[in-house]
């Protein structure tokens, strides 16, 4: 199928991905870097980096989301209280395997931690429908109590 997709110039990239990956693995492992799709390559490379911050910068709004539930949503603390110390357990424990694997990702965590806290403030104002004042406008703690097992509000 690739060889058709050469001779009839289609790109392999847009018509199966799948395929795509196949290839350009078979071309790095034979080094055959002449017929690389560079251009696709860098692409994907890039996007990979993106991907991964996308998914800190959504694991800590969930946990500050979280820490915030259980510092001031009064009225329903006694209830959910398990389940927001067990979702908080999680998004620790999903967020330092991240930063294991990436240690150089703690770098962009303080840069938008302060963006993020508005984030999970606003995104509990309208999952409570409490005022988004009730919930602190300075963050509540830095970002290393914030991911400290040990640390709650």
């Amino acid at each position: 199928m690739v060889a058709e997709l050469r001779k009839t110039n289609t790109n392999l990239y847009d018509t199966d991905y799948n395929l795509w990956i196949l290839d350009t693995v078979q071309k790095l492992q034979c080094k055959d870097l002449d017929n690389l799709d560079w251009e696709n390559l860098i692409e994907e490379v890039l996007g990979l980096g993106r991907s991964d911050k996308r998914k800190l910068e959504s694991l800590m709004t969930r946990l500050i989301e979280h820490l915030l539930k259980l510092g001031y949503w009064q009225s329903e603390r006694n209830y959910n209280q398990n389940h927001w110390r067990r979702e908080i357990r999680n998004f620790r424990k999903q967020i330092k395997r991240e930063l294991k694997a990436s240690p150089s990702l703690k770098n962009y965590l303080v840069q938008i931690f302060d963006e993020l806290y508005q984030d999970a403030r606003e995104l509990l104002a309208d999952d409570s429908g409490l005022p988004i004042d009730i919930f602190p406008e300075q963050p509540i703690a830095t970002l290393e109590q914030v991911i400290d097992e040990d640390w709650l509000p």
